[in-house]
């Protein structure tokens, strides 16, 4: 990142809404800015090997994979505003199983990317498909959009879900259930 050209752009911003870029509040602004998207945006610098780092296993284990309540954070590419929530992923696995703390690290890598919650639902699902090649993924997001709360239709309290089910999730309904029933349930 140049980060002299991303700070001339942010003082253009703020000078262009009617900001005095001479005020105190606002001298080290373009600066914590340009950071800030920097650390927003670093799954596009991320490596899905390297995520992985060699974290797939052969296992004989062949029922369901559930991990949930996996917290994101991104950002809209539409408005620049921020979404967040929570996603949850499942996966039979077909010989292979992956490191846990993987999957929260493969969600995290395309939600600090400018998203849509729709591509970043299948590119997760898809991502898990290709590395693990399971019997099936199942994933289900949900999300709160500010740019929905804060600016145009103004509903604070709207969640987003979405989806993506592969393989047996798709192809049995019993399959898809149980996940919907498992990520459901509080402990």
């Amino acid at each position: 990142m140049d980060y002299s050209k991303f700070e001339d752009s942010v003082k253009t911003i703020l000078s262009e809404v009617g900001e005095d870029m001479s005020r105190e509040g606002l001298l080290k602004t373009p600066s914590r800015v340009a950071k800030s998207f920097e650390f927003l945006t670093d799954g596009y610098r991320k490596n899905i090997d390297e995520i992985l780092n060699d974290a797939i296993f052969d296992e004989k284990y062949d029922e369901m994979v559930i991990v949930k309540d996996i917290d994101f954070y991104s950002m809209c590419e539409h408005h620049l505003l921020p979404f967040y929530g929570k996603i949850h992923i499942a996966y039979i696995p077909n010989g292979k199983i992956v490191g846990l703390s993987k999957i929260p690290r493969i969600v995290e890598m395309y939600a600090r990317r400018l998203q849509v919650q729709e591509r970043m639902t299948q590119e997760v699902a898809d991502t898990l498909e290709k590395y693990l090649q399971p019997r099936g993924v199942a994933i289900v997001a949900e999300g709160y959009h500010m740019c929905m709360m804060m600016r145009g239709v103004e509903k604070q309290n709207s969640i987003t879900t979405t989806s993506a089910m592969h393989g047996i999730f798709k192809e049995d309904a019993r399959t898809r259930a149980e996940f919907l029933n498992l990520i459901a349930k509080r402990i």
